[in-house]
This record gives C-alpha cells, sequence and structure tokens, in this order.
C-alpha cells in the first residue's frame, strides 16, 4: 500500500479534505486531540496533536514577529535617510550664493551620506557665466562623450569604474572603485552630471536600484539650473 492510499481507495488527500471541510469532528471526538501521537519537529519525541499544534502556533508567532522587528528596522533606516535629504535639501536652499551651490551640494553629499568622493561638471552655461565661473572647476570644459552619455541615461549609472572621464573629477580618482553617474536635467536638456565614488567596489553596483539617486538627480538639477541665469 502506497503512502498516499488508504482503505478502500480513500487517500490521506480525501482524509485531509474531509477533516477541514468538517471542523466539528474533532469537538465530537474530543478524545483524539489527546491521544494521537505526532513526532516533533525539535527531536524525535512523541506529542499529542494539541502540543504539535501549540508548537506550529509558536513557530508562526516567531515568524510574524521576525518580520515586525525586520519592518521596524526598515522603517527607522527610511527615517534617516529622509533626515539626512532633508538637511541637504536645506543647506541647498539656504546657500544664496549661486556659485557656491555646486560645492554646497558635494560637500554636504559626502557629510550626509558618507560617500568618499563626490564631483559635479555642468555645461551649457551662459556665456557670461562661463566668463564668470572659469576658475572653478564644475564649470570646466567635458568632452561631447561624456555630454552624450549622461544625455542617454534614463536613469543612473551604477557599476565599477572602467576609467571613465567623470570618474577622473574625483579627488583620488585611482582609488575608486565603484561609481554612480547622475544626469543633471532642467527640462527635458541634460546640463550636467554628478559623479559619486567609492573605495567599495560593491557601493555602486549595476544591479542596485537608482529610484533615490534619481531622486538626488532631480534635486540637484533643480538647484543647480539657478546657475544657468545670466
Amino acid at each position: 500500500m502506497s503512502a498516499g492510499t488508504g482503505v478502500q481507495g480513500i487517500t490521506e488527500t480525501d482524509i485531509a479534505d474531509y477533516l477541514a471541510n468538517n471542523p466539528a469532528f474533532f469537538e465530537r471526538h474530543a478524545e483524539l486531540m489527546s491521544t494521537i501521537q505526532l513526532r516533533s519537529p525539535h527531536g524525535n519525541r512523541a506529542v499529542s496533536l494539541q502540543e504539535r499544534q501549540m508548537e506550529m502556533l509558536r513557530e508562526r508567532i516567531k515568524g510574524l514577529e521576525m518580520k515586525i522587528v525586520e519592518m521596524i528596522r526598515h522603517g527607522q533606516e527610511n527615517v534617516a535617510i529622509a533626515d539626512r535629504l532633508h538637511r541637504w535639501t536645506r543647506r541647498l536652499l539656504l546657500t544664496t550664493d549661486v556659485t557656491q551651490l555646486p560645492q554646497a551640494l558635494t560637500e554636504e553629499l559626502e557629510h550626509q551620506f558618507l560617500i568618499p568622493q563626490v564631483a559635479v561638471r555642468l555645461w551649457s552655461l551662459p556665456a557670461e557665466q562661463h566668463v564668470r565661473l572659469a576658475e572653478h572647476d564644475f564649470a570646466w570644459p567635458v568632452s561631447d562623450d561624456v555630454k552624450n552619455f549622461a544625455t542617454s541615461l534614463s536613469s543612473p549609472f551604477c557599476g565599477g569604474n572602467h576609467s571613465f572621464e567623470a570618474a577622473g573629477w574625483l579627488e583620488d580618482p585611482p582609488t575608486v572603485q565603484s561609481l554612480a553617474m547622475i544626469p543633471l536635467r532642467h527640462g527635458d536638456e541634460t546640463f550636467g552630471l554628478l559623479v559619486l565614488g567609492s573605495p567599495d567596489p560593491t557601493r555602486y553596483s549595476a544591479d542596485m536600484g537608482t529610484e533615490f539617486l534619481a531622486r538626488i538627480g532631480e534635486i540637484a538639477g533643480a538647484a543647480l539650473s539657478r546657475l544657468r541665469q545670466a
């Protein structure tokens, strides 16, 4: 006789279905609750059906508790990230001298999010701005390849540092193992690129989510667009 077959063709599934559809069965046969013996998953000892149900409930409750703890931890992490984003945005709003905006943006990103190296480059600025900002590295010329690459990005790029030109803008390029490159846009026009670099090769990986980085780019683009005004 197979494990799934009982007397007169009744299978284990038939029995399970019957018990599931007839919950009053154990009320009519209450003595079975204490006489049925099952093997405990926590050892070879036999336990009653009631004890096994209690073990299953305890395991389920423990699993739910772990999920709740995980949800609380994620909630706390999200609050911390929101606080950092708030302080970074506040720094940008309080910077009244537009020529200091790029420095304020990069310094606060490094400080709030513990990013080892940050750099930014802007282009398509008014001619009079180019003359006034020539001494600032954020206004230094970039190649057409970088401009085309930034324009082509539909979302921030994350991955290893494969000798990208933009990695050379960072303070210590040889130490950068992974980076994120975030396009800066005003309307539909791309006018800059924000670069985040790290010596950790896993900090910015190709399979990571980029939603938060995209928001960073949107805020940075909106703030730095003030430099495009003559």
